[in-house]
């Protein structure tokens, strides 16, 4: 993402320095356990990809402004949030290669700590007295809640078919992607709906290539097992696609893979099919399409580094 904050100018390094200095002000002062597992939450890793797209979104060069910070923060404190209650739901005990809050501090305070994010994210919206940043925010965090539960419904399921499996993916992640993009043309007072959908777009394209991601590994990559998403019971793209191309997939109980080793033989297995390869060219079209669709009027820097975005989340997977 280096390239991107860089075609962003001066301005956009400056942003998300505050952004940074902003979020840990954000987690302090609530408390010794909640101030050090927010803070290490924040800090624990991650590009800031959705606050990088607030300040793209705004225009290019970016210019400087406490609107621009607060939509940014907001943003990255609510995908925080999620990430927290994600691995309260999960039982998982490591995110990004660290031990996770519900691994060091327990399933309340895990909790506690993802609710004190997502509050803080509002308020620093709230803070602006503009009602349309909440709005946007607000209707994307209640698409993330109706994501998650969409995935715990279909958990173990594997006739879900690759349809909802994108629905989820636009729920969970794409949806964030977008309030991002609308967040940010908001405060530079671009076009918000056509940013909008680009947002969605390379949201999809990034969920997609997370759970190819999840069955090639290696975790020292990933931090995370190879295969957790088959050990949650979460069905995912190149499951789905397997399960057409292999009949032994296609028998198999998900609930029967209790174990890493045969997680990581069943991903073998996916592997095998060509089911990855189908997978990341659906997600490739996705971003091709995301950038085909910004619309006309950005500024040729503005644009160079909206695809630049789109093709950093790319790059993860190769």
């Amino acid at each position: 993402m280096e390239a991107v904050v860089e075609a962003g100018g001066a301005g956009t390094a400056r942003v998300m320095s505050r952004v940074e200095e902003r979020m840990v002000e954000l987690v302090s002062g609530h408390g010794e356990l909640l101030a050090r597992h927010g803070g290490e939450t924040i800090t624990g890793g991650g590009k800031r990809l959705r606050p990088l797209l607030v300040c793209i979104a705004a225009g290019v060069p970016v210019r400087e402004s406490d609107a621009l910070v607060r939509a940014a923060v907001a943003v990255e404190l609510v995908h925080a949030a999620t990430l927290v209650h994600d691995d309260v739901i999960d039982g998982a005990a490591l995110r990004r290669g660290r031990p996770t809050v519900v691994a060091t501090g327990g399933r309340l305070l895990a909790l506690a700590t993802g609710d004190l994010l997502f509050s803080r994210a509002f308020a620093e919206l709230a803070a602006g007295r503009e009602i349309e940043p909440i709005r946007i925010l607000s209707a994307a965090a209640s698409a993330l809640a109706e994501g998650e539960l969409m995935q715990r419904g279909d958990a173990w399921n594997a006739s879900v078919g690759q349809d909802r499996y994108l629905e989820r993916c636009r729920l969970k992640t794409g949806v964030l992607f977008r309030a991002a993009c609308e967040l940010g043309a908001l405060a530079g007072g671009v076009p918000i709906e056509p940013l909008g959908r680009f947002g969605e777009g390379i949201g999809v394209a990034f969920q997609l290539l997370d759970d190819i991601l999840d069955v090639t590994g290696p975790s020292e990559r990933t931090g995370k097992p190879r295969g957790t998403d088959l050990l949650d019971g979460t069905v995912t793209l190149p499951l789905i696609e397997g399960r057409k191309r292999d009949a032994e997939l296609a028998r198999l109980n998900l609930r029967t893979v209790e174990t890493a080793e045969q997680a990581a033989a069943v991903c073998d297995r996916i592997e095998a099919t060509g089911a990855l390869e189908y997978a990341r060219d659906h997600a490739l079209a996705v971003v091709a399409a995301a950038k085909t669709g910004l619309p006309d009027g950005l500024s040729e820097a503005q644009r160079s580094a909206l695809e630049l975005v789109a093709d950093g989340v790319v790059e993860r997977y190769s």
